[in-house]
């Protein structure tokens, strides 16, 4: 930020709130700061030709300070994904409801990032299923139905998952030879 007064209204808000402040000059990685749980961010500062700050990390949230609305700034405010914002010229108000906003989409956006993996990676072993599925089909001379119950039902008594007793299916060629498994 440039404004010294908008500068002092951040450092005195943050300050009640039991925040210490660390500045930076945007154009330098803020990766550099990797303790920061929060980046306040000047947008009108820097130039909407450049590409979005280096070292803002989806997982620290970003408040993005906004004075100038226009169409082109807008766009490349969107581009940087700010998990809130603030209107310029700031006020004592405001700076609270921003950090919350801001934490809440930081923890919203990191759950959703977890979740997509954890479908993107069941997405992925579904090959390794089906291929389990034909093997037995195969083998045994059951139907797909028949054979991803006897996948699912054996993994359920080995306390396993299904995608990792067809992966043991296909290397062993066939079901593995397990004790009773249980308790």
């Amino acid at each position: 930020m440039r404004d010294e007064r908008e500068i002092s209204i951040v450092r005195r808000q943050l300050g009640r709130l039991g925040m210490t402040v660390t500045e930076a000059d945007p154009k330098q990685p803020i990766a550099a700061k990797p303790t920061a749980d929060v980046i306040v961010l000047d947008t009108d500062g820097i130039s909407i030709k450049s590409d979005v700050p280096p070292g803002l990390r989806a997982d620290v949230p970003a408040i993005a300070l906004i004075g100038t609305e226009t169409p082109s700034r807008l766009k490349w405010l969107l581009e940087l994904r700010p998990a809130s914002f603030l209107i310029k010229p700031l006020r004592s108000a405001g700076l609270y409801t921003a950090l919350v906003v801001a934490f809440d989409c930081a923890q919203r956006r990191s759950e959703e990032a977890a979740h997509i993996e954890k479908l993107e990676a069941r997405i992925r072993s579904r090959r390794l299923v089906f291929a389990a599925v034909l093997r037995l089909m195969r083998g045994h001379a059951l139907s797909e139905e028949e054979a991803f119950n006897l996948i699912r039902q054996t993994a359920m008594r080995h306390r396993t998952t299904v995608e990792q007793l067809s992966a043991d299916i296909i290397a062993l060629g066939g079901m593995p030879n397990r004790g009773t498994g249980t308790a």
